[in-house]
């Protein structure tokens, strides 16, 4: 082993010693960021960033169940990526939905598909539906993988769904409006009966989240990565992870 590898097995090693387990995060969500520009980076074409991007999320997956996390978020496909040029949103739609059939082939983990599938091509929609129906049951860590997802299209289908659920069992809107809460809106959510994210982590090194869980992420502590996807490594998972244990956790009281 050269003496760079040894050093970072070693290095990963005492992270690991070093968690608190009683301070793991149950929920990471992660921002997938930064594969066009790895790609770019390497003289690439961008569905091989793309591709490579895809490859890391089964990794990352492991890690989280070793570490013991319970739930799992990645924003594979935003709302606002679907307006990119056609050929690239075709070959990345192709991608996404092979790799989360793939995840669900595995029987490992109890797949969520959170976004709105409707602003997708029937079929890639079907095919993820098919790929979700198929972990249905399964007692693994929970994924959610967010795909044609934004936070303000989430929080208006909460909403929506929950104005119709209140109208069919034959409430006015002023009935309505003067019972709903923020546990109504919460129960509409595409991520409901789930733990809120403890932990956020974007890579790439952009410090905004863009509209991702809005609503969930109102206490969650954030992590930015400078690395970009593509390259996201176990001991920046480890880092991050470190970091969030660390912290004093004062949920806004």
């Amino acid at each position: 082993m050269r003496t760079p590898d040894l050093l970072y097995t070693l290095y990963e090693r005492r992270l690991v010693a070093d968690l608190d387990r009683q301070r793991i995060p149950r929920h990471v969500a992660v921002i997938l960021d930064g594969n066009r520009r790895w790609a770019k980076a390497l003289g690439s074409p961008v569905v091989h960033g793309h591709r490579r991007g895809a490859d890391k999320i089964s990794e990352l997956l492991h890690w989280s169940e070793e570490t013991g996390v319970e739930v799992v978020t990645l924003w594979m496909l935003s709302t606002d990526n679907l307006e990119r040029d056609p050929a690239e949103v075709a070959d990345l739609l192709e991608i996404i939905t092979g790799t989360v059939e793939k995840l669900a082939r595995t029987g490992r983990w109890c797949l969520r598909v959170v976004g709105s599938l409707d602003l997708l091509p029937p079929a890639f929609a079907t095919r993820l539906s098919a790929a979700q129906a198929s972990t249905d049951g399964l007692d693994g860590m929970a994924v959610n993988v967010a795909i044609g997802y934004g936070g303000r299209h989430e929080i208006t289908d909460a909403v929506r769904s929950l104005l119709l659920e209140r109208a069919a069992a034959g409430q006015s809107i002023e009935e309505i409006a003067a019972e709903i809460g923020v546990d109504d809106i919460t129960e509409h959510l595409y991520t409901k009966g789930q733990p809120d994210p403890d932990l956020v982590i974007r890579t790439s090194g952009e410090q905004r989240l863009g509209g991702f869980l809005l609503w969930q992420s109102v206490h969650s502590e954030y992590y930015f990565c400078e690395v970009y996807w593509p390259d996201f490594r176990r001991v920046d998972f480890l880092r991050a992870l470190r970091d969030y244990a660390q912290r004093e956790r004062r949920l806004g009281r």
